[in-house]
């Protein structure tokens, strides 16, 4: 059976109902400080209106604005107007929000903790910076191959082939080293595709901490300092250091790394907590660590960190500098720290949300106090993927015998969050079925709705559910199974 087409007059009492979760006004959107978020493209519009179906997304004439700056689009353009929303909302700088307040803990705690010769804090901070970035900036900068999956368009937000959402704040690292900081705290908004529950959205906010060292500020409280060095030179990358540093060097500054953070994490967690370490893989650190607390009876990782690429630090103009690197997400600690169960109420405008969250200092604990928990409505969904021939790439992507990307669950992801917005609490693959005979492939997902503020009922779901199947159709190429 196909989906009936849906008219405007059973589609306007939902809309206007629900003016933050459909996109069904983006054309203009302001932020919450005021700035205007703008986007031209007409057609990457989802009008939910059955007499004017979606065209395809990756069709576009009109540049993109944001914060003001004008963006040619072409065949990399994946941006959607649901996102670009976001920009500019900077929760992490929305006074008495949780984000701000677990920014401005670690803000106040470097503040506090390290202070240098003049009695000024010896960290500077970075909070607002824009998060429209280069993929220079943002891969390249970073040492990241070419090749890296981390790059992948089904994974990122991109304006063009060179313009993007930043995935990550250390994309700003190399433009702040070579500005003269040998100490600085960055936070802001970061964009990646990725799967829908309560842990994960697609615009997150990061933190992250860079220090840098000279020869003599590294080893002058050491005994016969001046007669070592942070370089040497005929030497080999091994596990424990990187081919141009001395194992003095890097000891002392791994050492420097882990007191900070397990300084940072016991004000955050409170005293006796008890902290480990793993060793991990990033392409702009090595070595490199994850660390670990035990909270509530497990572990939990909690940051990466490490010793940054000496080629990075050089391109930056830092050639007699080392130094370490760390990042960390601002929703997860507030989620396990304040107790939030899902991370779509950090973009609520619920006052009964907000108002937990002002306190007369910011190091006062607070736990969340749960709102009505509003029953969830469970619909499936299930559709042929497109008729070429198909195969999975063990990484969530299908992709045809030529190597074409076809499908890929992460624009599935993208186009529920589109059409469902923030009544979207989960969606999962709950069946992959291929044809015995046409080697056709099949996905059925399991989408959890759940509004966080009402009780949803089944006939506003049903018309996003049977939107998001025509949409589905119309822009992936995929056919229903009704």
């Amino acid at each position: 059976m196909r989906i009936q087409p849906l008219t405007l007059p059973l589609l306007l009492p939902f809309l206007e109902s629900l003016p933050h979760h459909l996109p069904h006004q983006c054309l203009s959107s302001r932020s919450a400080d005021g700035g205007k978020v703008i986007q031209r493209q007409h057609h990457l519009c989802r009008r939910l209106s059955g007499d004017s179906p979606a065209p395809k997304r990756n069709i576009c004439q009109d540049p993109v604005d944001v914060l003001g700056h004008s963006y040619p689009c072409d065949d990399f353009t994946n941006v959607t107007p649901k996102i670009l929303s976001k920009v500019g909302r900077n929760l992490h700088n929305q006074s008495h929000h949780p984000l701000w307040l677990i920014k401005e803990r670690i803000k106040a705690h470097f503040y506090s903790a390290y202070v240098g010769r003049g009695g000024n804090p010896l960290f500077s901070v970075h909070d607002n910076l824009s998060p429209v970035v280069t993929t220079e900036q943002n891969f390249d900068s970073l040492l990241i191959p070419p090749d890296h999956p981390s790059r992948k368009r089904g994974d990122n937000y991109y304006l063009n082939r060179t313009t993007m959402l930043r995935a990550h704040t250390s994309a700003h690292q190399r433009e702040l080293v070579k500005s003269g900081l040998d100490a600085f705290l960055l936070a802001g908004d970061v964009y990646r595709r990725d799967e829908i529950d309560a842990s994960h959205y697609p615009v997150f906010h990061q933190m992250e901490g860079v220090r840098l060292f000279s020869n003599h500020m590294l080893f002058s409280s050491v005994e016969n300092g001046e007669d070592l060095s942070l370089f040497e030179s005929d030497s080999r990358r091994t596990p424990q250091k990187q081919e141009t540093h001395t194992l003095e060097a890097v000891k002392l500054v791994e050492h420097n790394l882990k007191t900070t953070l397990t300084c940072l994490v016991t004000h955050l967690f409170g005293k006796n907590l008890e902290v480990r370490w793993v060793d991990c893989y990033f392409p702009f650190t090595h070595p490199s660590f994850e660390m670990e607390v035990r909270f509530q009876g497990d572990w939990m990782e909690v940051l990466g960190c490490g010793v940054m690429e000496q080629e990075l630090v050089n391109s930056a103009g830092a050639h007699n500098k080392l130094g370490w690197a760390f990042g960390l997400g601002l929703e997860r600690l507030a989620m396990v720290l304040y107790g939030i169960p899902d991370i779509r109420l950090f973009w609520s405008q619920d006052e009964r949300f907000l108002k937990q969250f002002i306190l007369p200092e910011i190091q006062q604990p607070v736990t969340f106090q749960p709102l009505s928990k509003y029953p969830a409505l469970h619909n499936d969904i299930s559709f042929w993927l497109p008729e070429e021939k198909t195969k999975r790439d063990g990484e969530g992507e299908v992709e045809s015998e030529a190597g074409r990307q076809s499908y890929t669950e992460n624009d599935f992801y993208e186009l529920v969050r589109s059409v469902g917005g923030d009544l979207v609490e989960k969606v999962t693959l709950v069946d992959s079925f291929t044809h015995p005979k046409s080697g056709r492939m099949s996905h059925c997902y399991q989408i959890v709705y759940r509004h966080m503020e009402r009780t949803l009922t089944q006939e506003e779901v049903r018309v996003v559910h049977e939107e998001i199947g025509r949409t589905a159709e119309l822009e992936l190429g995929v056919q229903g199974r009704y």
